[in-house]
């Protein structure tokens, strides 16, 4: 089954010295289960890639379909919902809130969505523990190292229970003993559950672990 198909996607920018075009005439199928890892040097699109695929914004021209959904003619309102129940965001800089602790961080997007605080908050822990951090729930995102906070966000990203993981550069910040913590369990997540997963990165070394990838020039 197919996950993503985009078909001639396109996308400027437009700038004070004209337009810019980051991506151009793309075509790319992602299928259910794959580990997709793009690649290519700054400058190439690929966090622009990804903010496509999450509905975070529209191609200039071309479509991208969401399993049978064209994310291209959808509402904003259809859009939010498919980001809610089948999409989950892991950041370079992990986006926590400060003043709020762990647990209370991770279980964020469930509240959003109106779900019950206690079974949000079960939720929440039950995925902070698996991924270790059982005795840092009461911690501020200060209190914690930087593989820590990205396992809090990986919790985050996990509550609704997404079926689809886009993740930017997600060991981008941390030494590589904390990134290979952080890529085996999101690589875990993704065979034992069957995510998809897109992931940006610069590593050649994480890319290769993919099952599949796609280089942007």
């Amino acid at each position: 089954m197919t996950a993503y198909k985009l078909e001639n996607v396109c996308k400027s920018f437009d700038m004070p010295t004209g337009s810019i075009t980051v991506l151009k005439d793309l075509s790319l199928e992602v299928q259910e289960g794959e580990w997709l890892a793009l690649t290519g040097r700054s400058g190439s699109g690929k966090t622009t890639l990804l903010q496509l695929l999450g509905g975070l914004d529209k191609p200039t021209s071309g479509k991208i379909f969401l399993g049978d959904t064209d994310l291209t003619t959808a509402s904003p309102a259809k859009i939010a919902e498919l980001r809610h129940k089948r999409i989950g965001f892991i950041f370079q800089s992990y986006h926590l809130f400060p003043e709020l602790n762990s647990l209370e961080n991770a279980m964020l997007p469930a509240l959003r969505w109106g779900a019950d605080r206690t079974a949000a908050a079960k939720a929440a822990q039950e995925w902070l523990e698996r991924f270790g951090l059982g005795k840092r729930i009461q911690h501020r995102p200060r209190e914690l190292s930087g593989g820590e906070q990205q396992r809090v966000a990986i919790a985050r990203a996990m509550i609704n229970r997404p079926d689809i993981i886009l993740a930017d550069e997600p060991t981008g910040n941390l030494d590589k003993k904390a990134a290979d913590d952080i890529i085996s369990i999101i690589d875990d997540i993704r065979k034992d559950l069957k995510k998809t997963l897109v992931m940006v990165t610069h590593d050649q070394d994480i890319a290769a672990k993919a099952d599949r990838i796609f280089a942007m020039k």
